[in-house]
């Protein structure tokens, strides 16, 4: 997406150097659509033994997120001369659909400092190990075409937060921190003159209060921390990066939880098409004293097509991931993948019309419903997004799901 900034305020600020020149940019973007939802359930095992019977769920909703997220930003830099700058960044997300405005800049709120060095950047952004998610998605990771490998995380991510101890940072980006976004984060960035290689590193305090002495209370340790890194290189129609990242979620004396993510993407554009790859591992680690290590595993995989058509882009994408149960259960694995298509329609360099469809298959959906239990929104999670979800209880289990997305985005 291309935004053309609208430059408020341009030329010095303050009492500064005569050298020193200042701009103030004022972005956003706004999405309204109209999505369908409609989910699926199905009985499984005992419950099925005198023939399958069905359960489902529907929703039509306007939407504010069905090809871009719905925002309003405000940007800066000042040149201090001799190539260094200092920049800042705060992005709010916005709810079109409501009227919902600035609550929060929970989307990026940073400040920076750049020059021949790199950049470093403070502040609650996005995590070293999502971007890969989004980059080599031709979906952009919005709207029921959402990168599958994407939704899983956030399930992952949200799910286990609630149930060590609530959501990270206040519940901003709907629980996802830690995967989507970090708060309380230096980054560092490589300079953009190293022949096409390209790479951040970050870390996430978790500022926790620890009490030492008699009768002090059980601490949290290091949860909220977040560690990750990424590097990758660009040139000509190729571009390929890979990514780790560590977040903990549970770190007391008797239950410690870390959730190890990698990456690796790569698109090539062939000018009449372009195409996109992503693979993905990630491993929910669970530990303590009173039980063994349990690991669950999620591995991803993800195809994509985008093909320019006179002023339109044609969108495809097929992603899957498999869920292999770190607990010793008989058949407790559980799988789950999403085709998705879509058009993109540009009216101008800022407005464009856009329609997408996706499906949704899940094989054992009962062993891990919480977060294979995917539907079309971008979490599928119900006590976070109000959503047409899945029946889990008298035999039921998730089975799949269809998602429609048709509206217009306007950028400035």
């Amino acid at each position: 997406m291309r935004i053309r900034p609208f430059i408020l305020v341009a030329g010095t600020l303050g009492a500064v150097g005569a050298s020193a020149q200042s701009s103030l940019t004022v972005f956003g973007v706004i999405d309204a659509g109209i999505s369908r939802y409609t989910t699926k359930s199905e009985t499984y095992g005992a419950a099925a033994l005198l023939g399958s019977r069905t359960a489902g769920q529907r929703q039509t909703v306007l939407s504010p997120s069905g090809l871009s997220s719905s925002r309003l930003g405000f940007r800066g830099t000042e040149d201090l001369g001799g190539g260094l700058a200092a920049s800042f960044w705060l992005e709010a997300p916005l709810s079109n659909d409501t009227g919902g405005g600035i609550a929060n800049f929970g989307r990026r709120s940073t400040l920076s400092l750049s020059g021949p060095f790199g950049e470093v950047r403070l502040g609650r952004d996005y995590t070293a190990s999502f971007w890969n998610d989004a980059v080599f998605d031709p979906m952009t990771v919005n709207g029921v075409g959402t990168n599958l490998i994407a939704v899983v995380n956030s399930n992952i991510a949200a799910s286990r937060a609630l149930a060590t101890g609530g959501l990270l940072n206040g519940g901003l980006s709907a629980g996802t921190d830690s995967y989507l976004r970090t708060s309380n984060a230096i980054s560092y960035f490589l300079p953009a003159n190293l022949g096409g290689f390209y790479g951040q590193v970050q870390y996430a305090f978790p500022e926790n209060i620890k009490v030492e002495g008699p009768g002090a209370p059980a601490g949290t340790g290091q949860r909220g921390r977040y560690a990750g890194a990424r590097a990758g290189w660009t040139g000509g129609p190729v571009d390929v990066a890979m990514a780790y990242g560590e977040s903990t979620v549970a770190d007391t004396a008797l239950n410690k939880e870390r959730i190890k993510s990698f990456n690796v993407g790569a698109s090539y554009d062939f000018g009449a098409a372009k195409l996109f790859g992503e693979l993905s591992r990630v491993k929910d680690v669970r530990e303590g004293p009173l039980f063994a290590r349990i690991s669950d595993r999620y591995d991803g995989a993800l195809l994509g097509l985008t093909v320019p058509v006179g002023p339109g882009l044609i969108r495809v994408s097929y992603a899957k991931v498999k869920f292999d149960n770190g607990l010793p259960v008989p058949n407790g694995d559980a799988s789950t993948n999403k085709f998705a298509v879509g058009y993109v329609h540009h009216l101008s360099k800022r407005t464009a019309l856009y329609a997408s469809v996706a499906r949704i298959r899940i094989r054992d959906g009962h062993n891990n419903p919480t977060v294979m239990g995917v539907t079309p929104l971008v979490l599928s999670l119900p006590a976070i997004f109000p959503q047409a979800s899945y029946t889990n209880t008298g035999g039921f289990q998730p089975r799949g799901a269809m998602g429609y997305d048709v509206g217009i985005r306007h950028a400035f």
